[in-house]
């Protein structure tokens, strides 16, 4: 809309005035030094609101109203460092004291020293374990986060006795005297498994398994043929399965380990038992072969090399 205003009464004038009235002001003297005028000149730069520092002491906030809780925080770190500063000076005149042999009280602690001591790290301990237990409780129903493991035991952390078995004490504990419990072994290892009589006991699924250490029959699944200790020649899937059920029993919750049995030692000429499988038993005399012809090949390279030197 500028054309409109060229149209407009008086506005040559105005344009025509205005470059004398600019030159007029440059040709104006000016005192030295002195910045050039501003349209802003006439602006007000006082600050009504007070300034402060922030509560580390560096530079000061832009002008602003500063908020309460920022002051108040501010007063309570000033307070604090001048505390603190006389404190220092406080513990530097006791180690004067102490040095031209005068009788000085306990040293003051430091602010760290108080707010971070043992007891506040056990005060600390106890509410973070109280909001997990709370926190699992309104989750999972449970103050332990349903879990259901050994370890919420007591009897895990205050064992009892452990006994040392023979086999022939082991085998009183099969669940067919009336005030015995049922215990079975597993490598050595002997669990106390009462609390579970209805498959451990006589008439139960693992029945033929109390009373005895039946590690091998753990290890193949041969539970009628391989009632023995004996763990000679397993293979490595045989080994797994046996440290499954040893990992089983030893962190299972209701299966608390009472002791250990001892076994007559085993001649190793005996005859290892033989597999109930008949696959398993093939797989076993193929791997048997392939590593006694690996280990003859072995000895003839070796054999050959020192015909040869």
């Amino acid at each position: 809309m500028s054309w409109l205003a060229d149209m407009m009464p008086g506005a040559q004038a105005t344009r025509a005035a205005a470059p004398t009235a600019a030159r007029e002001e440059d040709a104006a003297p000016r005192a030295p030094n002195t910045p050039p005028d501003s349209p802003m000149g006439n602006f007000p730069i006082t600050d009504p609101y007070p300034k402060v520092k922030d509560a580390s002491g560096g530079k000061c906030p832009q002008s602003k109203l500063i908020d309460p809780s920022l002051r108040t925080y501010t007063e309570y770190r000033r307070k604090e460092e001048a505390e603190r500063q006389a404190r220092k000076q406080r513990n530097k005149e006791r180690l004067e004291k102490m040095a031209r042999g005068e009788t000085v009280g306990p040293p003051e602690k430091e602010d760290l020293e108080e707010e971070i001591g043992l007891w506040g790290l056990v005060k600390f301990l106890v509410f973070a374990v109280a909001c997990i237990m709370l926190a699992g409780h309104f989750i999972t129903g449970d103050y332990l986060w349903d879990y259901k493991g050994k370890y919420r035991h007591l009897k895990t952390y205050w064992p009892t006795t452990q006994t040392l078995f023979s086999e022939n004490q082991l085998a009183q504990f099969d669940g067919t005297r009336e005030h015995y419990g049922v215990y079975i072994a597993i490598d050595h290892d002997v669990y106390d498994v009462t609390s579970n009589r209805r498959t451990y006991g006589p008439g139960g699924s693992y029945a033929i398994m109390a009373g005895k250490d039946a590690a091998r029959a753990f290890a193949t699944g041969c539970f009628k043929e391989h009632q023995t200790h004996d763990i000679r020649g397993l293979d490595e899937d045989e080994l797994r399965s046996l440290n499954h059920w040893k990992k089983f029993f030893e962190n299972h919750k209701d299966y608390p380990k009472v002791g250990r049995v001892t076994h007559r030692s085993i001649d190793p000429t005996s005859p290892i038992p033989e597999d109930c499988d008949p696959e398993v038993k093939k797989r076993k005399e193929e791997a048997r072969m392939k590593s006694n012809q690996e280990r003859a090949r072995a000895a003839n390279k070796r054999e050959t090399k020192k015909s040869e030197l």
